[in-house]
């Protein structure tokens, strides 16, 4: 068995996947956190987005729960969260 097939066999699709994204806590970066969730899983809902600001309220966590079809959606999303300026980190 090759490594790809046992790494992808980690998943069963689909499954209802968190996302924690973590960045400063400025305006506008809920809803851009919001709006590319949802270009790469339409059904995500962002009134169910979780936030919760640092304890000095200057960053902001984030936790979205998407309904992943396949590891290619994951892993674009994932690369699309992490590309965009307002991202610190995502677990």
């Amino acid at each position: 068995m090759s490594n790809t097939a046992s790494e992808e066999s980690l998943l069963q699709f689909p499954c209802d996947f968190p996302i924690k994204v973590m960045g400063k806590n400025a305006e506008g970066f809920a809803q851009a956190i919001a709006d590319i969730v949802v270009a790469h899983a339409p059904d995500f809902d962002p009134a169910t987005m979780e936030m919760r600001p640092s304890k000095e309220n200057r960053y902001l966590s984030l936790t979205v729960t998407v309904r992943a079809t396949n590891k290619e959606q994951l892993d674009a999303l994932y690369r699309a969260l992490t590309a965009h300026p307002m991202v610190s980190m995502v677990l």
